[in-house]
């Protein structure tokens, strides 16, 4: 009962301190790239320095010649920087990237990055000389029929690498929340549970989970979207689904039973969400935009 009170204090200071006016929001969107072929399907933070932030996202392309992941910098009130990386020869070149996480606890830039098929790309980032290694590929433990993955994070909870995936959901068809622990010594995901979804808004055309990650204290944050065609209209909001919590060895999830609408959005397709600690820091969002390209958005910065 203690982790369910915890979750609704967040929310209502989240609530409290997020919900302003669309005109404000509106101010505060960065565009990053124009063009269908930047979309930004997933983000993780590679570091955090005074007034810089840099970020590794990951784009949904699907041909050879088309970019698959690239670092964006941003700094102070300046246009995001935008700077693509070459995948490694040696590796097959991913298809369809829709999530991308840190991992927890590495002294190196290691993440972490999921295809809609369910497959797992174990990546180190060397970003001085701005290119990547591929450590492993792997996949998640039994994928369903049908299922278009579209999320992916990692988060460490009272020493259990937690690994939280999503099956996006469409319409009338409720996205799946997944969980399980990692091993990273054998990549093996053990599946511990799962929970159906559906938010109250975007209504039309939506995708249930386009994005997610897990704050330090097991709070779940997800990002909604709808998908009309290339040129939109679109419609995005975030959300706070739930808690994981430790029980026995394994780790539960307590629902949200009554999803609180966090950030509301017309005109842009949120597919990354980010949660940045400390005062530079906030709730940075991503858009894939489609035809009208990239941006993206830090709550909570001046």
């Amino acid at each position: 009962m203690g982790r369910f009170l915890k979750l609704l204090l967040t929310i209502a200071i989240l609530v409290s301190f997020l919900l302003v006016s669309q005109q404000v929001l509106a101010q505060q969107w960065r565009p990053v790239r124009g063009g269908i072929l930047f979309g930004i399907s997933g983000m993780a933070m590679i570091q955090q320095q005074k007034n810089s932030l840099d970020l590794l996202i990951v784009h949904d392309n699907k041909e050879k010649d088309q970019g698959r992941l690239a670092i964006v910098t941003i700094k102070g009130k300046k246009k995001p920087q935008y700077f693509p990386l070459e995948w490694p020869n040696n590796t097959d070149l991913p298809r369809d990237l829709e999530g991308i996480t840190s991992v927890p606890g590495s002294f190196n830039p290691f993440f972490m990055a999921l295809s809609s098929s369910g497959k797992i790309y174990h990546i180190k980032l060397d970003n001085s000389n701005k290119n990547i290694s591929v450590l492993k590929v792997f996949n998640l433990p039994i994928i369903p029929d049908k299922r278009n993955f579209e999320a992916f994070a990692l988060q460490e909870i009272d020493a259990k690498l937690l690994a939280v995936w999503a099956h996006r959901g469409e319409g009338e068809e409720a996205a799946i929340i997944y969980w399980g622990i990692l091993n990273p010594a054998t990549y093996q995901i053990t599946k511990t549970g799962s929970v159906n979804l559906k938010v109250p808004w975007p209504t039309s055309n939506v995708r249930h989970i386009s994005d997610l990650k897990i704050d330090r204290a097991g709070i779940l944050f997800i990002t909604s979207a709808t998908d009309p065609g290339n040129d939109g209209p679109f419609e995005s909001a975030v959300y706070v689904a739930g808690a994981f919590e430790v029980s026995g060895n394994g780790i539960g999830f307590r629902q949200n039973p009554e999803l609180v609408l966090l950030y509301r959005y017309d005109y842009h397709k949120i597919e990354a969400i980010e949660l940045v600690p400390g005062a530079g820091g906030g709730v940075i969002l991503g858009t894939d935009d489609e035809n009208m390209g990239s941006s993206v958005y830090i709550g909570g910065s001046g």
